[in-house]
């Protein structure tokens, strides 16, 4: 989400200078690649770049074609194998081995749903969203209808797609992507065209609730920051939850524990830490979470906190599931030995990543397939009659 607002306001700022701009985004990946399906980068006609479709070494040529595509104001499809040692334009011994789809769209300012309007409307809501992008496969030097539909989680439709039977189509595949949370790839094929798809299913920014103002979570706000992630800062204190303090924060909010929970807005995408360093305070705010659908509730300090907390509950009478109890990560982060704030900082986003994708967060070197699983990126087919 970060590279995609960093687009946006980049082609803001050259639609104000009067400069041409191509969105340069990958499609689709076979084999290993730096970046995935879904990275971009705005390309202006001066040569300038915002955001990135590999480590460095596609950017080169990429940027050379892009232009020409801005010159002759037609998009383009261009493959790049980096298993390819002969492949001169992108260097030798690359050491990726995929081979990559990049799609260069010059966008026209004039069409009312252009890509990076699309792209607009993805930030505009925190809520999920489906990005249609249409291409050949089959016919890399023809038109390339490109990215053409924006479909919200509740239905609602932007963009343009004239084939009523392939939008059809596509719309019910966009609902298997909601349903099932995440991007699919789709050959479409009647007896007229071939066309395949990128069903990009684009989630909010995670949005990191810290329960505390003290030091130790300027750098957890700064680092959350970087990683495009939406941190607020949630405190009793005035004199600690101050703007000056947290200039990266989204939102300072200063609040008694019980009223804090009324004041956000909590979705799919909303993780809690708690480290105000006040033990009542954070038990307050325990108690209030552990009743809401929050996926992630890390609490800093020792497991002998955790468990003094767990037992006041229950001495009130509140005893936790062990679906409750399976939402809190205390004492919080992954063990990697830290011990500065900045190194707590690490541990704590990296657990909270780990948790929301699932991973575990081993080390990668003892994982026995590939780093990113071969059928995430699978083209299945459907014919349309």
């Amino acid at each position: 989400m970060k590279e995609i607002k960093a687009i946006i306001q980049a082609y803001e700022q050259a639609e104000q200078e009067g400069k041409k701009s191509a969105l340069v985004t990958v499609v689709h990946l076979e084999g290993s690649s730096y970046r995935r399906p879904g990275a971009r980068m705005l390309v202006t006609d001066e040569g300038e770049m915002t955001g990135a479709i590999s480590g460095g070494c596609l950017e080169g040529d990429a940027l050379r074609k892009a232009l020409s595509v801005l010159n002759q104001q037609q998009s383009r499809l261009v493959t790049y194998d980096t298993s390819d040692e002969e492949d001169a334009s992108i260097g030798v011994q690359l050491g990726c081995a995929g081979v990559i789809q990049v799609l260069m769209e010059p966008i026209d300012h004039a069409r009312a749903n252009h890509p990076v309007e699309l792209l607009k409307k993805v930030v505009g809501k925190r809520q999920p969203y489906v990005l249609v992008t249409l291409f050949s496969l089959e016919d890399k030097k023809g038109a390339q209808p490109g990215t053409c539909l924006l479909v919200e989680a509740d239905g609602t439709v932007s963009g343009d797609m004239t084939d009523a039977a392939l939008k059809q189509v596509v719309l019910e595949d966009v609902t298997t992507c909601f349903d099932q949370q995440q991007s699919a790839f789709r050959n479409y094929r009647s007896a007229d065209f071939a066309i395949t798809a990128f069903i990009e299913y684009i989630e909010p920014a995670l949005a990191l609730m810290i329960i505390g103002a003290g030091n130790d979570v300027i750098p957890l706000v700064e680092m959350a920051n970087t990683l495009g992630w939406e941190p607020s800062v949630i405190d009793g204190r005035p004199t600690h939850a101050k703007r000056e303090r947290f200039a990266s924060a989204c939102q300072i909010l200063v609040s008694k524990p019980e009223k804090v929970l009324e004041q956000l807005v909590i979705d799919e995408q909303t993780v809690f830490v708690l480290m105000t360093h006040n033990y009542n305070y954070d038990l307050a705010m325990l108690k209030a979470l552990v009743h809401t659908p929050v996926s992630y509730i890390g609490l800093l300090g020792p497991k002998k906190k955790l468990d003094r907390m767990l037992g006041d509950l229950k001495e009130e009478g509140i005893t936790l599931t062990e679906e409750q109890l399976s939402r809190i990560y205390g004492p919080v982060g992954l063990e990697i030995g830290a011990e500065t704030a900045e190194e707590i900082a690490l541990s704590i986003l990296s657990e909270i990543r780990a948790v929301k994708t699932g991973t575990g967060g081993k080390s990668l070197r003892t994982k026995l397939d590939t780093i990113h699983s071969r059928e995430a990126t699978r083209i299945s087919e459907k014919h349309i009659q």
